[in-house]
């Protein structure tokens, strides 16, 4: 079934971000997936398990469920733990390919129906329904994304993009 349009750009968003994310990381060193520019800011490893975070809340959203307990440590406003609670690179880059899976998979699988509910919790919808869920987050994960870009010249590695 092809995607909604009311969702189709943001559907593509996820997947050019599925594919940036991998690229973005690739070159980082373990240690570097820690580091960070300030106290006050994020390291890579929780950009990225939040960004997976999101995903599964924005599965629920639409109907389909992907339960991953340990991603809520990247939790909306849950505050970095010390470097131990993180899981390595490799397993956070395993968690991120199979929520591009099964995000990809429920995206061309969701109906008009489902998009078209009302809301009247969660993250913000700019038509008050499911559909503007998923728009939103698409731009909040693309949001992230760049904060890696930036965490990513920071630490002295080429940027991908100009």
């Amino acid at each position: 079934m092809p995607v909604p349009t009311v969702i189709a750009a943001a559907a593509e968003n996820y997947r050019f971000n599925s594919k940036s994310l991998e690229n973005l990381v690739k070159d980082f060193s373990p240690e570097e997936w820690l580091r960070r520019p300030s106290v006050h800011m994020n390291h890579a490893a929780w950009i990225v398990g939040h960004m997976a975070w999101t995903r599964g809340r924005l599965l629920h959203f639409i109907g389909s469920e992907w339960l991953q307990p340990a991603l809520d440590l990247y939790a909306r406003g849950v505050k970095l733990q010390e470097d131990s609670a993180y899981p390595s690179p490799a397993s956070l880059l395993d968690t991120w390919r199979e929520s591009a899976n099964v995000l990809t998979a429920a995206l061309d699988n969701v109906t008009e129906e489902v998009l078209a509910r009302p809301v009247t919790q969660g993250p913000p919808s700019a038509d008050g329904k499911i559909s503007g869920i998923v728009n939103f987050l698409a731009i909040h994960e693309t949001y992230h994304g760049g904060q890696i870009s930036y965490l990513r010249c920071w630490l002295g590695h080429k940027g991908l993009m100009g």
